[in-house]
C-alpha cells in the first residue's frame, strides 16, 4: 500500500516513517519545506513531496492508497492556528483525497474530541476543532479510522497499550508507540469506520488493535 503522511516531520509522523521503512508499505512523507526532504529520506520515506494543508495537495495523493494524517497545531497553540491546522486543514485534505478515489483515511485525534466541553478550558478549542475534523472525516465516505490518544509523551516506546471505544482513565502514551498503532491499524480490516481512543498499557500493540 502506497501511504501518504500528512505532517510527516512531526514528531509521531518521523516515527512512523522509520517504522513503515520496516514495513510491506510504501510512505509518501508531505512536507511542507523542500528542505526537509533529506531527513525524511533518511528516515525511511519511499519519496517525498511538498505541500501545504492550505493549498492543493492534489499531487501529494497522486497514485496513493491510503492517506495517514499526523499534521497538529498542538493544544498549546492559539485558537487561530489550531483551526487552521487542525480543523480547516485536516479537512481539506479529507476532501482532496475523497475527489481523489483514496479508500482508506487514517486520522490522529484527540481523547476526549467527542466531548470538547468537558475538556480542560485551555484545550477546548483543540479539542472542538478535532470534532470537526473527525465528523467530516466519518461523512466522507472513504473507510476511515479515528485513533484518538491521550497525551503524549516523549518516553521510549513500550510496544504495549489499551484501546477502547471510549476509555473512562486517565493517562498518558508515547508518541512513537501512538506511531505503531497508525501502523497496526493500516493492516487491521477490524477498524475500518471505527473510531477508538489508546493510552499506555499491557497489551502488545498489534493483539490490541486485532483485539477491537
Amino acid at each position: 500500500m502506497r501511504v501518504l503522511i500528512v505532517g510527516a516531520n512531526g514528531k509521531i509522523g518521523r516515527h512512523l516513517l522509520e517504522l513503515m521503512a520496516e514495513s510491506p508499505h510504501e510512505a509518501r512523507a508531505m512536507v511542507r519545506d523542500a528542505d526537509q526532504i533529506p531527513l525524511m529520506e533518511k528516515l525511511g520515506a519511499t519519496e517525498a513531496v511538498v505541500a501545504d494543508l492550505e493549498g492543493d495537495c492534489g499531487e501529494a495523493l497522486r497514485s496513493c492508497d491510503a492517506v495517514v494524517f499526523t499534521a497538529g497545531s498542538g493544544p498549546h497553540t492559539g485558537p487561530d492556528k489550531t483551526v487552521d491546522v487542525d480543523q480547516n486543514g485536516a479537512m481539506r485534505i479529507v476532501d482532496a483525497a475523497a475527489a481523489a478515489g483514496i479508500r482508506r483515511f487514517v486520522m490522529v485525534s484527540a481523547m476526549r474530541a467527542d466531548e470538547p466541553d468537558k475538556g480542560p478550558e485551555k484545550i477546548r478549542h483543540y479539542l472542538l476543532a478535532k470534532q470537526k475534523a473527525d465528523d467530516h472525516l466519518r461523512a466522507s465516505g472513504m473507510d476511515y479510522t479515528v485513533v484518538r490518544p491521550g497525551p503524549l509523551t516523549e518516553d521510549p516506546a513500550t510496544g504495549r497499550i489499551e484501546v477502547g471505544d471510549k476509555l473512562e482513565r486517565t493517562g498518558k502514551i508515547p508518541r512513537e508507540d501512538v506511531a505503531a498503532v497508525l501502523l497496526a491499524t493500516l493492516d487491521a480490516a477490524n477498524t475500518e469506520n471505527r473510531t477508538f481512543d489508546v493510552l499506555s498499557g499491557e497489551i502488545p500493540v498489534a493483539e490490541a488493535v486485532a483485539g477491537l
